[in-house]
């Protein structure tokens, strides 16, 4: 069985290891993603990501399958409901964020014709290749995360700071952030070759 070299933060847990492996860094264009993306983004602000990764089925059953159409439309009762819910994170700051980021999230649709269409002209359309040697070089937030938080900020998005923005542009491969010595970091670069990018030296 072939071994494979991971960004360190995988090997912690399998789940980590399967998330990293099959969709961390993969670009993102489809609408309904992208919001589960930033709803579980913005629900680890604080958090550990495998907390999040352990109870995103239980998301995905509270939020309808993370369809911001159906999730927009929650009121002061489902909020309740949510608020006693054991399977996602109890936070009544964070459910309600989700609730009014979906409702924004329709507007950017409207205005956009997809979420998709907006929020990639924040790396122009294409991926950006990084070639980050060791975790402590990553960074936390870049302009482009900045520039995004301040956008969706103005739009009235919640848990969008631009730390939260990167992790998410990580998550949906708007970067390429796996280091240089991982597999996926490969792997993906020869996938964006194909699109074109942008090529920042650490």
């Amino acid at each position: 069985m072939t071994q494979h070299t991971r960004c360190p933060w995988a090997e912690s847990d399998p789940l980590c290891k399967r998330y990293h492996d099959d969709e961390w860094g993969n670009p993102l264009h489809d609408d309904q993603r992208l919001f589960e993306m930033l709803l579980l983004e913005g629900a680890q602000a604080g958090l550990s990501w495998i907390t999040i990764l352990r109870k995103r089925e239980g998301y995905r059953a509270a939020f309808d399958g993370f369809d911001p159409s159906v999730v927009a439309q929650y009121d002061q009762h489902r909020t309740a409901r949510l608020m006693k819910d054991k399977a996602i994170v109890r936070n009544l700051l964070k459910i309600e964020s989700a609730i009014n980021n979906a409702r924004e999230f329709l507007r950017v649709q409207d205005e956009h014709g997809s979420f998709d269409n907006y929020i990639w002209k924040f790396v122009e359309g294409r991926p950006k290749l990084n070639r980050w040697k060791g975790m402590k070089t990553v960074p936390a937030e870049t302009p482009e995360s900045c520039a995004m938080s301040k956008d969706l900020k103005n739009r009235g998005f919640r848990f969008v700071g631009p730390t939260i923005c990167y992790a998410f542009m990580q998550a949906t491969g708007m970067v390429n952030d796996h280091l240089v010595g991982c597999f996926r970091h490969e792997q993906l670069s020869k996938w964006n070759l194909n699109v074109g990018n942008s090529i920042s030296q650490c």
